[in-house]
């Protein structure tokens, strides 16, 4: 056949191999329906015109069933066994699991076995927890890899993008986890668990989901059992490679230290498919009972705090199918209400409780820095009136002091000069340093300083007006100038004289 190649005789390409690789890793055992509805959903859509199912399943399967046979060839995978409907079972040998550890990005210790065996008894389970993986994933087809179909494809590819989204990666999900109470994460001991699913999406808000699938063959009991070994592996704790002691299941996952404001172990998913005889409607509320010591919380104001309690939440598979997980399809033990997933693992009335605390925290904050600044600016005011009141009059003009004015009467600093005329503005100091520089500027032209000029101001001097109306001035009388005392004739200059 042409196109055929020796390695890959069934004419299988990288991507589907690919494909095969990281489902089969992840879920260990799958039906080729399951692979392409996980690693290529835009198949789903073509070969609408097949005539019957069956034909529209073969089809849309065709490049992953050539991969898987091609990979039989090469000893990556196996058959292993069949449905209860008839579907081929595939699962992945131990070269298989290596090869899927690079697709993955896991350590091959952490790959788990290859579910050799598990269809022999129809894998009911193994199928039930491949829907729930599908049922949250929600796979989106790609539509550049249907731009060359029919409108009719692309618009019902299209109508699946415009969907709710899903959670996380086919990289996200694990099975077969091992937890142990006892002994190693590879060698677990007695009184352990192992969850069914494990689910690390942190990019989707759900950092940390273990899931229980229960095909409604499970007692009540039995179901608080196991979750009872969920409680005693949370509360383990062993010596991380720093020496410190933390919860075993820390040293594996990474997750926040608290859940929406709750100091809780991580949360629990219990998803129930209806094919056996037990009806959850009423083994939901009975497992309520028997496990409320592990999840009641304490009552606080407006919400309850849910510190060392793990979250366990219920839903059907059939409506989780339907609706996905961002539809209010799930219940949280303890509420009376449904929610989507991210609230029921969360606590929205403790989240909205302390926003609002926030909020008003944030509102006081703002008030006092308020008050603050108005006290400020009260207190500014009033030293600024206070000052005003404080500065100088010019003792000259009247006029107040510029505020350099006041500052250069002031100033007392070491090395600057004392202000000649700390009384008197700028306008005036300069008045009077001019004048005070010009001495002599009033005194007559050939006339001594301090030289008194007789005038008619003088009482001694009897002034007289002329005809002609120049002023004139006549000599004091005898009398008047007798009135002038005589030098001592015994003094030190007389005695100077002889």
């Amino acid at each position: 056949m042409a196109g055929k190649r020796k390695n890959n005789p069934a004419g299988s390409t990288n991507s589907y191999r690919g494909d095969v690789l990281r489902v089969l890793g992840a879920l260990k055992v799958a039906t080729a329906d399951q692979i392409q509805r996980i690693g290529a959903p835009h198949l789903t859509f073509r070969h609408a015109d097949k005539p019957t199912p069956s034909k529209h399943k073969q089809a849309r399967t065709a490049s992953h069933t050539g991969a898987l046979s091609d990979m039989r060839k090469h000893g990556l995978s196996e058959n292993g066994g069949s449905t209860e409907t008839g579907d081929s079972l595939r699962n992945l040998t131990l070269k298989g699991l290596e090869a899927a550890s690079y697709e993955l990005q896991r350590p091959v210790t952490e790959m788990g076995s290859t579910a050799r065996g598990a269809g022999s008894s129809g894998a009911s389970h193994p199928m039930a927890v491949n829907e729930t993986v599908i049922a949250l994933l929600r796979p989106k087809p790609n539509m550049a890899r249907l731009a060359d179909d029919p409108a009719a494809v692309r618009e019902a590819a299209q109508a699946a993008v415009d969907g709710p989204d899903g959670i996380g990666t086919i990289a996200s999900y694990w099975t077969e986890v091992p937890l142990p109470a006892t002994g190693t994460w590879n060698t677990p001991g007695k009184g352990g668990a192992q969850a069914d699913l494990v689910l690390t999406a942190p990019q989707d808000g759900v950092p940390l989901l273990f899931i229980e699938v229960d095909n409604c063959h499970e007692t009540a009991e039995e179901l608080a059992a196991k979750l009872e070994k969920y409680a005693r592996f949370f509360r383990r704790k062993v010596k991380d490679t720093d020496g410190r002691e933390r919860p075993m299941w820390r040293t594996r996952w990474s997750a926040p230290a608290t859940w929406s404001g709750d100091a809780t172990y991580p949360p629990v998913l219990l998803v129930f498919n209806r094919i056996g005889e037990r009806n959850p409607n009423r083994t939901i509320p009975r497992l309520m009972d028997l496990t409320r010591h592990l999840w009641q919380g304490q009552r606080e104001e407006g919400f309850h705090d849910y510190d060392g309690r793990i979250p366990i939440i219920a839903t059907g598979l059939k409506n989780l199918s339907q609706h996905g997980p961002t539809d209010p399809v799930f219940l949280r033990f303890g509420r009376d209400h449904m929610e989507p997933l991210r609230e029921a693992i969360g606590n929205p009335r403790r989240e909205a409780a302390e926003a609002r605390a926030r909020k008003e925290i944030a509102r006081a904050q703002e008030e006092h820095r308020a008050k603050v600044q108005r006290a400020a600016q009260e207190q500014a005011a009033k030293q600024a009136v206070e000052r005003e009141a404080r500065r100088p009059v010019c003792a000259g003009c009247g006029a107040k002091f510029t505020d350099e004015r006041w500052r250069a009467a002031q100033a007392t600093d070491w090395g600057t000069p004392k202000d000649s005329h700390p009384q008197l503005c700028d306008g005036c100091k300069q008045t009077a340093a001019a004048a005070a520089a010009s001495p002599a500027a009033g005194t007559p032209e050939g006339q001594e300083p301090g030289h008194r000029e007789v005038g008619p101001h003088d009482s001694r001097w009897r002034v007289q007006r002329p005809v002609d109306g120049a002023w004139g001035v006549t000599r004091p009388e005898p009398e008047q100038e007798s009135a002038v005392p005589e030098r001592k004739a015994n003094g030190w200059l007389s005695r100077l004289r002889r």
